[in-house]
């Protein structure tokens, strides 16, 4: 039996990218920034992995016998979105970024969308979810209309009170804008976004659902799929690949539920690939500008880690790391261009090593393919051997 899980701490980046000030970003670094406004923020079980010995990642003890082996990644692929983040870590790598609408959506496409929907849409302005449903949604109460929206992602979302749009209906509108939305204007994902609550004090719920364009093509997912392996997503990982790939999958409600069913999914005799996506860092505190909230997520992922780890066999390979950065304390509250952490942990491994700066996100991928001795090539250079050395 072969197993390797991928975690993705998301948006836990460790430092701007070369090329971030073309997109605004150059000085973020998420981890650091977020240690240096906690500085009670402790992450000893992730530090004693190696976590502090990756260059940008400032506030940690650097362990001097680390147990994994550790590293980091800069992004090949154009932009900075979960979508292209993920794809990049699966072997896929994008020659052209992912369409983005800092302005709202054209008027064609927005005429489309409320001939499709049979009404009109309110909205059609790049802004916080949070932000717009509390600003809107009285009006869309009123009106029944949808609030249609976008951020610094290569996303259309759509928000609805699920009193006024059941949350079907509203799964049913998304489906019709992932039509409309191809070609020059195929955005990474539709995103449902259900809330509840009144007169201003609305909340969003965890029906969300992210419909996303299929990966062009084959990733390490569908390889192992192919080979004969089990490929299980946990969390968003399901709605990020579009299902392609995937044998198995389990939506979660947040960190602590993705933490419980990776354990669950680890006491299992489950053959091949597990990817599991940590959404509350990027989602709760990352995007809410939030640097308190952040250290507090970690601390909590720190703390469960050991439980983790105890389900990892001499036979298994465990990874973590991240799809991009969200500085909750950089101006603005988009994702952030950064390198990734990333950590290599096995009980066979015979001494921790430096993996140094990583080109692509596609090294996760080509390793996770060596690993399982998949068939065909793969972008990247895999750094297996280097743990088994």
């Amino acid at each position: 039996m072969k197993r390797i899980t991928v975690i993705i701490l998301d948006s836990a980046g460790c430092g701007a990218s070369p090329d971030a000030h073309e997109y605004g970003d150059a000085g973020s670094n998420t981890l650091a920034h977020v240690a240096s406004a906690v500085p009670d923020m402790t992450l000893p079980n992730l530090a004693a992995l190696g976590l502090g010995r990756i260059p940008g990642v400032t506030g940690l003890e650097k362990a001097p016998r680390p147990a994994a082996c550790y590293g980091r990644m800069q992004e090949q692929s154009p932009g900075k979105d979960t979508t292209t983040g993920h794809w990049e870590l699966a072997g896929l790598i994008l020659d052209q970024p992912f369409p983005v609408y800092p302005d709202g959506f054209p008027d064609a496409i927005v005429r489309q969308l409320e001939h499709a929907f049979g009404r009109p849409v309110i909205g059609n302005i790049a802004a916080s979810g949070t932000e717009i449903i509390n600003r809107l949604g009285d009006e869309h109460v009123n009106t029944g209309y949808p609030i249609v929206y976008t951020s610094a992602d290569s996303v259309l979302q759509i928000a609805a009170h699920e009193a006024c749009i059941p949350v079907d209906r509203l799964y049913a509108f998304c489906r019709k804008a992932r039509d409309i939305m191809q070609g020059a204007h195929a955005v990474g994902r539709i995103i449902a976004r259900p809330f509840i609550g009144a007169n201003g004090d609305y909340q969003r719920t965890a029906s969300r659902k992210d419909f996303s364009l299929e990966p062009f093509t084959p990733t390490v997912l569908d390889r192992a799929a192919a080979a004969g392996y089990d490929v299980v997503g946990i969390g968003k990982i399901h709605d990020i690949y579009a299902g392609r790939g995937l044998t198995d999958y389990e939506k979660t409600k947040g960190n602590a539920d993705g933490v419980n069913k990776t354990r669950e999914w680890l006491g299992r005799p489950f053959n091949g690939l597990m990817l599991v996506n940590l959404v509350d860092f990027d989602m709760l505190y990352g995007h809410r500008n939030d640097p308190e909230g952040y250290a507090g997520a970690l601390m909590a992922f720190d703390q469960e880690l050991p439980s983790i780890l105890q389900f990892i066999g001499p036979d298994d390979l465990l990874l973590i790391t991240a799809d991009h950065g969200c500085d909750p304390t950089f101006p603005g509250t988009d994702h952030t261009r950064e390198y990734v952490p990333l950590l290599a942990y096995t009980p066979a491994l015979r001494q921790a090593v430096d993996l140094g700066t990583r080109s692509t996100f596609a090294d996760l991928a080509a390793t996770v393919a060596a690993f399982l001795q998949l068939p065909g090539h793969t972008a990247g250079t895999s750094f297996l051997d280097q743990l088994y050395g």
